[in-house]
């Protein structure tokens, strides 16, 4: 008898013993009727648990391979290691036994091994409940991520090579193409890019990889291409071939605000004298004289090549002293304006009147870009010549105020670049901007803020993204 909490005495109650029914040793009864020692040694609850496996791991950056393609990072002996582990076991796991507990058993360093104590339980016989240890071994097998390969590339190792080139005196056209390759990841497979005198070369892994890039560029500009391979090795048991593939890639060297002398059978709707407005994967011509347009393919190019008479390097800059507009189309306005070069005015009474496309564009007093045709000789193009081709406005001036610099007397073509970009917004379409952060304007472009220069309007740029990273 014990006295219980309420001061009153109650009979103890005592648990009874079975014998186990191998041994014979008394204990608690469970529904197997048998001791833990006969249990364990008649069930093993581990039994078809893994005891050795592998994950593969990048020495680089030290991340784990979660296949298929996820890279995991993870510290050493660290939490987010042994999730990683218990990861790659669950599905095993948790189809036969519970996972109680798990820890690292310490390994060497070096030696390129993971051992894991797991605590698993498993309900047995008729519904007992046992404990019991299982040991894995994983063993790292050490290859190189994606990225890493692509930062530390073997330069044997390629397999396929696309030489990309483009026969101009600038880059401007390679510019763009980068900001087009960046923007849709389609260098993303390349081991590694090398700059050339007159383009780039990109190395790639396989065929299949150099043979897509070269369809991507076919379909952002006008190109021509040739494949060729060369023989690196044969054996003759397996009558296995290895090669090296190349595709020669060839830019047409025509760029956007050239000034073209047109063959007379390429586009008989416009006149010999053409601008090319714009550069996708047909070039855009312009007449400035009647405002016809045409587009010409990379086979209608090719058939018949022609190279530019005069390209942006050779912009003159003029200053507008009257216009008329005399021919209003829901294309532009073509108009009659009288003009001076800037390095003319107040120098010598030299004045041009020339018919222009930019009649809704330019007013008096406004500056303008244009080619300088006065006295060039035009018997080897068998056309009259005007004195001056106007290209478009010009915010140079506003530009030198805004930024508070003197003229340079040499443009940079990553300057031309810029300056495209702020003019063009459709050029903004397929290329990533991003805004930065530190950028403090000048005390001479917060007094020109209101010229109406066109720059990048701050909608257009994307925020989540910090220079500085």
């Amino acid at each position: 008898m014990e006295l219980g909490a309420s001061g009153m005495f109650v009979r103890a109650q005592t648990v009874g013993t079975v014998l186990c029914c191998i041994c014979g040793v008394a204990m608690a009864p469970n529904p197997a009727n048998m001791c833990v020692r006969c249990l364990r040694s008649n069930v093993d609850i581990t039994e078809g648990l893994p005891r050795r496996g592998a994950i593969v791991h990048c020495p680089e950056c030290r991340r784990y391979l979660h296949p298929p393609s996820t890279w995991v990072p993870a510290d050493p002996e660290s939490k987010e290691l042994l999730a990683f582990c218990l990861r790659r076991l669950s599905k095993l796991l948790t189809r036969l036994v519970r996972l109680v507990h798990a820890e690292f058993v310490w390994t060497e360093p070096h030696s390129k091994r993971l051992r894991l104590k797991l605590r698993v339980r498993r309900e047995v016989l008729r519904g007992a409940i046992l404990e019991q240890s299982h040991l894995v071994e994983l063993t790292v097998q050490h290859q190189l991520c994606p990225a890493c390969s692509r930062a530390h590339p073997d330069p044997d190792r390629w397999s396929a090579a696309v030489q990309l080139r483009q026969h101009v005196a600038h880059r401007r056209t390679f510019f763009f193409l980068e900001q087009l390759i960046l923007h849709h990841g389609a260098a993303a497979r390349a081991l590694r890019v090398a700059e050339d005198d007159r383009g780039l070369d990109f190395f790639f892994g396989s065929r299949s990889h150099a043979h897509k890039f070269v369809d991507f560029i076919s379909g952002v500009v006008p190109v021509r291409s040739r494949y060729d391979k060369q023989l690196v090795s044969h054996d003759p048991k397996s009558n296995v071939y290895n090669y090296k593939h190349t595709f020669s890639v060839e830019i047409c060297p025509i760029c956007r605000e050239d000034l073209i002398c047109l063959p007379a059978d390429v586009a008989p709707n416009l006149g010999r004298l053409v601008i090319c407005t714009k550069i996708s994967n047909s070039i855009s011509l312009l007449d400035p004289f009647t405002l016809q347009s045409a587009f010409l393919d990379a086979r209608q190019y090719w058939r018949v090549p022609f190279k530019a008479l005069l390209s942006s390097r050779q912009l003159v800059e003029y200053i507008v002293l009257d216009i008329e507009v005399t021919e209003a189309t829901v294309r532009g306005s073509l108009a009659s304006a009288q003009v001076a070069r800037v390095s003319d005015y107040g120098k010598n009474d030299n004045i041009f009147t020339v018919r222009t496309h930019l009649g809704h564009l330019l007013n008096p007093g406004d500056y303008a870009l244009g080619y300088d045709l006065h006295g060039a000789d035009s018997n080897d193009l068998e056309i009259d010549l005007p004195d001056a081709v106007l290209l478009k406005k010009s915010y140079e001036e506003k530009r030198r105020i805004r930024s508070g610099k003197h003229a340079s007397k040499k443009r940079n073509t990553e300057y031309e670049f810029s300056r495209d970009l702020e003019e063009k917004p459709e050029l903004r379409l397929s290329i990533s901007l991003y805004s930065n952060k530190d950028y403090r304007p000048s005390e001479m472009a917060s007094k020109a803020g209101g010229d109406n220069v066109p720059s990048v309007p701050l909608g257009d740029l994307l925020a989540d993204l910090d220079l500085s990273d």
